[in-house]
């Protein structure tokens, strides 16, 4: 992995530019709120990490992002394998992240609240990163399924929807009801109006001269 990044040629232009407007997303604040909470959730036992966008991205990626979307589910159920050693084959460490993807999708993540992989493996996007892991917890306390851990009211909770029944009878009324965005048909009347192609009635005595027709003045 080291390897890889040492070998990356340089970046000029737009490829320059890109990754400085991405880091400027980044928040710092927002860094330190979510390891708490990642650690009041999951437990001492993940661990510190060094502070910084590169330190959260490396404590994430080894293992911690796992143990987080797995503390969601039911007892027993682990929807992403993390071995007691992680993998050394960069291909098989970016599997696990796509694991998390996956599991985090499953659980109800939207695919446009979800980084991906090389945003967390390589550090392209850890704003795209922090922003997943939001929508993980107003998921994890609106759904409110008894394995989130801590203060719910640390997360915002996700809109729900409400769905309204109607009978039959009910819908046969609505179709006779005129809507207000329609307008009213009360006290319409036809008093006013003129026959249909009737000739108009021009008397102007300037109008010959606006023509040019002066022999019919």
């Amino acid at each position: 992995f080291v390897f890889y990044r040492a070998n990356k040629g340089p970046s000029y232009g737009m490829s320059c530019e890109a990754p400085s407007r991405i880091e400027k997303k980044y928040d710092e604040g927002l860094e330190e709120w979510l390891v708490e909470r990642i650690i009041v959730q999951c437990g001492p036992d993940v661990g510190c990490r060094d502070r910084g966008c590169l330190g959260f991205q490396l404590w994430l990626k080894n293992g911690v992002i796992h143990k987080l979307v797995n503390s969601l589910y039911p007892d027993g159920s682990t929807p992403v394998n993390l071995p007691e050693n992680l993998p050394s084959m960069v291909f098989k460490q970016m599997g696990q992240v796509a694991q998390f993807l996956k599991a985090a999708e499953d659980y109800g993540v939207t695919k446009t609240d979800m980084f991906q992989t090389v945003d967390l493996f390589e550090s392209k996007d850890m704003a795209a990163v922090q922003r997943t892991l939001m929508a993980l917890g107003s998921l994890a306390v609106t759904k409110n399924d008894g394995h989130y851990h801590g203060d719910a009211n640390r997360f915002m909770k996700k809109a729900q929807e409400h769905k309204r029944e109607f009978t039959d009878s009910q819908l046969q009324e609505e179709k006779h009801i005129i809507g207000l965005q329609k307008g009213s048909n009360r006290g319409a009347s036809q008093a006013g109006m003129t026959c249909y192609r009737r000739p108009w009635q021009i008397n102007s005595p300037a109008l010959p001269q606006l023509l040019g027709c002066s022999h019919l003045a």
